[in-house]
């Protein structure tokens, strides 16, 4: 395993914008780069300890999406190649080469927009408590994990410390206009059924995702951030699907888990993830990208 794990960057010279959970942003000129690190949050905070590849996978897997699903809606990507950044970039060319992308600026809109294809997750814990999710009335005899008879648009407010807030569309419309709310709710549905179909065949299941919007310089919605990744994806095996219960999946829910039973009051620090809790984790990711694009992440490198 590559135990080049890159925790922070520091490009000297050129402008840091923010310091994400995982991604480092940087202005090139009229343009933002993207670093994907190798950090990992959990409930919120942080780890001290980095997943080797997952930088890497995350900046592949939404370079690949992005290609997939630009006939849906525009994005914010220029180029993940390191040989066409500018010529400023080019002496931190080993540490951008698979794990950076450079794009365009957008204005992010200050809500998230999730998609549900089944209930899991928060809106499995509101439906048990209300029968709805973000205000949309759901039959009353869901199962854990069920599939929904139509997927539904379920978006939430950005907190920059904390927990994202579920919120209904008429609370939405009040943090951007209806007109953008519409454009992003049927980009976001149309790439989910597209993501969902194509996942399908190498025997995964989309159950939700979150996609982010920003406005271009036009003031247009455009997609940006990261798209159909194991962060931002709860990504299921066909094969062992069941509902009634929940599920096994490719994303970070083994760290939760770990987390759950250690004790630990998820407040800061974290506590250190054991080397096969890391080694494991990693090899998530890593499979994850291999079964959907069929090449290996040690390749990019």
């Amino acid at each position: 395993m590559n135990d080049n794990v890159i925790l922070k960057t520091n490009l000297e010279g050129i402008k840091l914008v923010k310091q994400g959970k995982v991604r480092d942003v940087y202005e090139v000129d009229d343009h933002y780069l993207i670093i994907a690190t190798d950090r990992i949050s959990a409930f919120d905070v942080v780890l001290a300890s980095g997943i080797p590849y997952k930088g890497i996978v995350l900046t592949s897997l939404s370079l690949f999406f992005f290609e997939y699903t630009k006939d849906v809606i525009d994005n914010h990507l220029i180029t993940g190649d390191v040989d066409r950044y500018p010529p400023v970039l080019q002496n931190y060319r080993e540490i951008l080469k698979g794990r950076s992308m450079l794009v365009r600026k957008a204005k992010p809109l200050t809500i998230e927009c999730i998609v549900r294809g089944y209930i899991t997750g928060s809106g499995w814990k509101d439906y048990k408590r209300t029968g709805e999710v973000c205000g949309i009335k759901l039959r009353d005899d869901l199962k854990e994990s069920e599939k929904l008879d139509e997927v539904i648009f379920t978006p939430s407010t950005k907190a920059e410390e904390g927990h994202d807030i579920n919120i209904s569309m008429e609370e939405a419309k009040n943090e951007v206009s209806e007109d953008v709310l519409n454009k992003v709710e049927n980009a976001s549905k149309k790439i989910f059924s597209k993501g969902h179909d194509y996942l399908k065949e190498k025997g995964i299941i989309l159950a939700d995702t979150k996609f982010e919007f920003g406005l271009d310089e036009s003031g247009k919605p455009i997609l940006i951030d990261e798209v159909l990744t194991p962060d931002s994806s709860r990504f299921w095996p066909r094969d062992t699907y069941q509902p009634g219960r929940g599920q096994a999946s490719y994303d970070k829910q083994y760290v939760r888990d770990f987390l759950e039973n250690s004790g630990w009051n998820k407040k800061p620090p974290a506590p250190e993830l054991p080397h096969d809790v890391i080694k494991n984790t990693s090899s998530k990711y890593r499979n994850i990208y291999k079964i959907i694009t069929n090449k290996d992440i040690e390749d990019i490198r």
